[in-house]
């Protein structure tokens, strides 16, 4: 694609990575094939090709965004399908990130917007702030129907039945290896998930000290940053990440570490990304050192001795997200630890295309998302499992409440696997979930 940048325009680091990917397409339209909005509302400018000419135009122009543009950007789930699909390797990304960050600092958008944005970015990445608002939307839920506005519904209805109490294993601190020590990993603990679902962390840390790890949750890391960053809250955004990035390099430069491990795939794309998102600034060596580090947890698992395990009478329909699959390109390594601790493993149709949940999509774009969820739970129903397994907390709620089926993450069915307790997903109506205990 040519572009028109100015030799000033190109002096903005931004501005000359946007060239970059600009340049790199050949409008071949390759990835309207796997972008689910094209697919749904079959309009070319929310295909990501469409978007693409858009975000060149209005960076080009230095053009204030019109409502137009930020509607069709707004309905981009950064799924990444489009980078997977992409001959020419454009990085759709790094592009729409920017774009979003322009459009936060140039467009004013209408005021239930921005108090919407505000509230999410002020409490999604703090855990008790969280815990706190899934507590108040449990108790908004018979309002439901005097909400005038969708988003408000979505909020409502994303509260789980049951809130877990805090988990003290997400405390900095750190866990020997059960086993000879094979290595020291730092686990990533995060921000919604410690709300949302204790026991994925819980079942991480038994599994790897289980495998020889030792490990580490770091004093002063939290949220990764993934949310405000794609809202294009740059500033906020760098300002967590840079608090991970000082408390693993820490760890690194005392007693060393093998790995970073992430359990929540949209997490780790962004950490993964660090050494991108501080290129330019005071810590860009020690983000680089963090994202060469950064593995999701079936990474790790993979260079591990997982033992085999015996053949099990239980159908699980693996959901691949697309953080996962996509942003990271990790396709089988989940599939392959889920067949090696004896399950049966099946695959929906269209396993490449989003589930609608993308962070906080599920809540500004709840028409939309709802449309992708309900496709996205037919095709895995259609498979009868016994399980739905995922890697991602965002996708395991989205799911989640659409069906009946139980839904855990992989790190669950391996731990219950190598002899960890039963998921507590999967416990039968009634019945008590086995006491999980605490683990130091």
């Amino acid at each position: 694609m040519q572009t028109t940048f100015t030799e000033d325009q190109l002096k903005d680091p931004g501005i000359q990575r946007a060239n970059e990917i600009l340049r790199a397409c050949v409008h071949c339209g390759f990835c309207t094939a796997t972008c689910p909005t094209y697919q749904m509302l079959g309009d070319e400018l929310d295909s990501p090709r469409g978007r693409i000419y858009q975000i060149k135009d209005m960076l080009e122009n230095e053009r204030v965004p019109d409502a137009k543009t930020v509607k069709h950007i707004d309905r981009c789930l950064s799924c990444l399908a489009c980078m997977t699909t992409c001959p020419s390797g454009v990085h759709y990304m790094h592009l729409v990130d920017h774009a979003r960050e322009y459009i936060e600092e140039n467009y004013r958008r209408p005021l239930s917007d921005r108090v919407l944005r505000w509230v999410l970015a002020q409490i999604l990445p703090y855990p008790m702030r969280f815990r706190w608002a899934l507590i108040g939307a449990k108790l908004g839920r018979p309002f439901r129907f005097l909400m005038p506005d969708a988003r408000l519904k979505a909020m409502l209805d994303m509260a789980p039945k049951s809130i877990p109490p805090v988990s003290r294993n997400d405390d900095p601190q750190s866990f020997a290896p059960v086993t000879e020590k094979k290595m020291r990993v730092a686990l990533m603990t995060g921000c919604a998930q410690k709300a949302l679902n204790t026991n994925i962390n819980d079942a991480t840390i038994r599994l790897l000290t289980r495998l020889g790890c030792e490990v580490v949750v770091a004093e002063g890391a939290g949220c990764c940053g993934a949310l405000t960053h794609h809202m294009g809250k740059t500033s906020e955004s760098h300002a967590t990440a840079a608090k991970n990035i000082i408390a693993w390099c820490a760890e690194m430069d005392g007693k060393g570490l093998d790995a970073i491990v992430i359990n929540t795939s949209g997490c780790g794309t962004t950490v993964k990304d660090y050494g991108h998102m501080f290129r330019n600034d005071d810590l860009a060596a020690d983000a680089a050192r963090v994202s060469g580090l950064a593995m999701d947890v079936s990474e790790v698992l993979m260079n591990l001795d997982l033992p085999d395990g015996a053949g099990k009478d239980t159908i699980v329909a693996y959901h691949a997200a697309c953080s996962l699959q996509h942003g990271q390109q990790i396709k089988t390594y989940p599939k392959d630890l889920l067949k090696k601790a004896g399950f049966t493993v099946v695959e929906p149709a269209d396993s490449h295309l989003c589930c609608g949940s993308a962070g906080t999509y599920n809540l500004m774009q709840p028409e939309i998302s709802g449309q992708l969820k309900a496709r996205k739970v037919r095709t895995l129903e259609a498979k009868s499992p016994d399980i739905i397994a995922a890697g991602n907390i965002g996708c395991m709620m989205q799911i989640g409440s659409g069906t009946d089926v139980p839904i855990v993450h992989t790190v669950e069915l391996l731990d219950w696997a190598t002899g960890g307790p039963q998921p507590r997903a999967l416990t039968e109506p009634g019945k008590t979930a086995p006491e999980i205990p605490i683990l130091r």
